[in-house]
């Protein structure tokens, strides 16, 4: 058992930032440390997203080495560091040097930018192949594999690439980059490998699929080291890697060799280990002590630019255009599927600051000293006021609104969807800048409900949700969230560092050697400070409306498929 004089690390690498937090052995955080990081676009290819994994991990070290010095603890007093990222394809060679991914005469070569990030959408034709060959890989991504997935972006790879330049690259799922980093042991993750890469739970890779799809020379006579998983070699979550930190790693981030160092977790997965094993307060007071049997009810949505919805299971659950199941992908012998929407937080910036109102509600905000969020809601109120209406819900009734300007990643596994607005008017105004906010919301939160729809028809039992990401601090979208499911929301007191405090206990878990669910949970809930629950709360006329705008949404995807298949069959 841990002293509370120790501490670890969690080090969560986001889509534009890499995050430190020194946390001790109750959770409780001494500092944290933020630095951004770049991303390159093509100016001629919007699907195009790369970044570099030397940027990343120069900022991960100033980020280490900040929070060491603010916190002024003893680099010696840390114990381990745990390792969260999105799920981007890394690529190096076997001397662990980055490999260019930028299509191009550089692709393949020593090169700075080795990140396919996950936004990255260049793999369609590639996925398409992938999703013909009805493999069993296919049953545990829903059916339906994303183009946002790794062997996609594998495949785009060996054909733009030289191929005696591919048979030299070694592939990561990002987390599994870092711990490499670390530890120059090239193990891999149960959580990056089962859900980012088609390792197939109880049966392990599937030969057939990978010679279907075109990437035989993988399979390596068994070996699988350019995927660096044969023979055992996969990891559970916080398992300990190699031998800890090698010097070097230590040396670049001020800390002792051999520190511990916890197999890592996808982002998301590091939200929803430092997010749903928060006890809450109702009505003043704190909840029991959870069970590990509670935790299969506790939906975690880890919202950021995207969000990203996990739940646990004891056994397999299969659910149409929803990941997984994925076999100890958090904690051994569980099940975990993932479902998602590709644009929520980047959604709701993108309809405020491409409306014609944009600059207004700036210069307002600045002169009122309030934040954006909050102006726009002082102006639905007047709205309400103005139409004699009692609800923003009510307000908003006659307008629509179908969010998949980035596809769908879930429950309909379409990339191809797009948005949709019903009911728009003439109107460029601050006060239709602020319809369209609210609007979004709502969408968010219809498809919220859509997708805890799929989860509990297919067999899980969702009664809650529990929020982390910057979404969780909008108080209106967590009462609309709660309204529209159905179902409390629960908002742990530091919902913001959900997932880097995640991450941390990855490092707890591999500096005591915990191998077990029900000590991996009992870490969990001791480390997880105490959130707040909101429960629904709509009027009857409210939760009407909100149920009619359900069926419209329900409605709206199907016209749009059948749009699309009329207009195909009109232009073959």
């Amino acid at each position: 058992m841990s002293a509370e004089t120790d501490y670890y690390i969690g080090v969560d690498v986001g889509t534009g930032s890499a995050r430190a937090c020194l946390v001790s052995s109750k959770g409780s955080i001494r500092a944290s440390n933020t630095q951004d990081t770049s991303t390159w676009r093509d100016p001629h290819d919007h699907r195009i997203f790369e970044q570099s994994t030397t940027d990343i991990w120069l900022k991960i070290c100033t980020a280490v080495n900040k929070v060491l010095e603010d916190s002024k603890v003893d680099p010696a007093a840390v114990k381990g560091i745990g390792f969260d990222a999105t799920c981007s394809l890394a690529v190096a060679d076997f001397q662990g040097n980055p490999v260019t991914v930028t299509k191009g005469a550089d692709v393949g070569q020593v090169g700075t930018r080795n990140i396919i990030l996950w936004a990255d959408h260049r793999a369609e034709e590639e996925a398409e192949l992938i999703n013909s060959t009805k493999s069993i890989v296919l049953n545990y991504v829903g059916g339906t594999m994303s183009l946002e997935m790794e062997i996609p972006k594998i495949l785009w790879l060996k054909k733009n690439m030289d191929p005696a330049l591919f048979s030299r690259c070694q592939f990561f799922d990002l987390p599994d980059y870092f711990t490499y980093r670390c530890t120059d042991n090239n193990t891999r993750s149960f959580c990056s490998t089962t859900c980012k890469c088609s390792f197939v739970p109880d049966k392990g890779w599937q030969e057939d699929f990978f010679t279907s799809i075109g990437l035989e020379e993988l399979i390596d006579g068994g070996e699988w080291r350019q995927l660096g998983a044969a023979k055992g070699r996969i990891q559970a979550a916080g398992t300990p890697v190699g031998k800890g930190l090698t010097r070097r790693a230590a040396e670049e981030l001020g800390l002792k060799e051999g520190t511990a160092v916890g197999s890592g977790l996808i982002d998301a997965y590091a939200g929803w280990m430092g997010t749903v094993g928060a006890r809450y307060f109702e009505n003043g007071r704190l909840s029991s002590f959870p069970s590990l049997d509670e935790s299969r009810h506790r939906l975690a949505a880890v919202a950021g630019t995207s969000t990203c919805h996990l739940v646990q299971s004891r056994e397999g659950i299969f659910v149409k255009g929803v990941w997984g199941p994925y076999k100890d992908a958090a904690f051994p012998n569980w099940w975990m599927n993932e479902g998602g929407q590709s644009s929520t937080g980047q959604l709701i910036d993108f309809i405020i600051t491409t409306h014609a109102a944009y600059p207004e509600l700036k210069e307002r905000a600045k002169q009122e000293n309030k934040n954006i969020h909050q102006v726009l809601l002082e102006i639905l109120g007047k709205l309400c006021a103005d139409n004699q209406v009692d609800s923003f819900t009510a307000l908003m009734k006659d307008v629509h609104f179908y969010p998949d300007f980035h596809g769908n990643r879930s429950p309909i596994a379409d990339p191809r969807m797009r948005g949709a607005i019903v009911g728009l008017e003439l109107d460029a105004s601050i006060n239709d800048l602020a319809r369209k906010y609210y609007l979004t919301l709502e969408a968010i939160s219809l498809q919220t409900r859509h997708i805890v729809s799929s989860l509990n028809a297919a067999g899980h039992d969702v009664t809650s949700i529990y929020m982390s990401g910057g979404q969780a601090k909008n108080a209106t979208m967590m009462q609309l969230f709660a309204d529209t499911c159905g179902i409390p929301v629960v908002l742990p007191m530091n919902g913001g560092e959900a997932v880097v405090l995640g991450a941390a206990m990855l490092g707890k878990v591999a500096s005591e050697g915990i191998t077990q669910a029900e000590d991996m949970w009992r870490v969990m809930v001791e480390m997880t400070p105490s959130g707040t629950l909101v429960a629904p709360s709509a009027p009857p006329n409210v939760k009407k409306i909100l149920d009619a705008k359900y069926k419209i949404f329900l409605e709206v995807i199907d016209i749009q498929k059948r749009w699309r298949k009329e207009l195909e069959e009109a232009t073959r």
